[in-house]
């Protein structure tokens, strides 16, 4: 089986119409979103007609999981309207984070104004360590350098993808951990910050080998595309799927 990637969205929080960055793994007839930011929830639904069946959640920042409300309410009336026939979504995250999580989408008191429900009864919630297991693969969970240590993570799945989720370089990763075959999606803006990164810093961090390799993703305008295509970066655009994910590295 070879599995595909396709970005939902490709933006940052002030993203201008390129959906707020988010891809969906597909290993044939299972499906792992990753994070769940605004409208993302729409995205997905309009791609695959279906809720999502599991996500990873990178962290914990709004425009990664604003949308999980929305999907605790339809999870929760298909899983009152269906009962045991229907599954709950999985959600696997970052044991360093889930109580993080939980302070920020689930901690008020009273789910539904019914009452009688805990937020998480939508969902089966699955702390992870170092990896988890879905679809026949066993996927990697790598920490990134986003704001406090410990609370942003990306996602390795051995010879074929890494995806940073919002970080900074980690080229003592990149360079010297994952496959040397695998792409890697990376975020990327025109000018780097303390919590993302910039052109600049991944033509200084990485190597020709691996920016080769390297697609963009997380900017915020058409304007910033053009950007990283002049300083001969390659970067992914809304909706794109990547179906030749590893030794290859050509999109679909």
């Amino acid at each position: 089986m070879q599995p595909a990637l396709s970005f939902l969205g490709v933006g940052d929080a002030s993203q201008q119409g390129l959906g707020h960055a988010s891809a969906c793994v597909e290993l044939g007839d299972r499906r792992l979103l990753i994070d769940l930011g605004p409208g993302v929830l729409q995205a997905y639904m309009e791609s695959y007609a279906a809720l999502p069946e599991a996500l990873f959640i990178t962290h914990c920042h709004l425009d990664h999981i604003a949308d999980f409300e929305k999907l605790f309410i339809k999870a929760w009336f298909a899983k009152l309207e269906h009962g045991a026939a229907f599954e709950r979504p999985l959600l696997f995250v970052s044991v360093a984070i889930v109580a993080l999580l939980h302070e920020r989408v689930a901690n008020y008191p009273g789910a539904l104004a019914e009452g009688g429900v805990n937020f998480w009864q939508a969902f089966q919630l699955i702390p992870v360590a170092r990896s988890f297991e879905f679809g026949g693969c066993e996927f990697q969970l790598v920490p990134a350098r986003h704001h406090k240590p410990g609370t942003a993570y990306g996602l390795y799945l051995p010879g074929h993808f890494f995806y940073t989720g919002d970080t900074r370089p980690i080229p003592e990763v990149l360079e010297h951990t994952i496959d040397e075959h695998c792409l890697v999606f990376h975020d990327c803006s025109v000018q780097g910050n303390p919590s993302h990164s910039g052109i600049d810093d991944l033509k200084r961090e990485y190597s020709q080998a691996l920016l080769q390799r390297l697609w963009c993703y997380h900017y915020n305008s058409p304007a910033q595309r053009q950007a990283f295509n002049d300083a001969g970066l390659k970067s992914v655009q809304p909706g794109q799927r990547f179906t030749a994910l590893g030794l290859s590295g050509q999109s679909g």
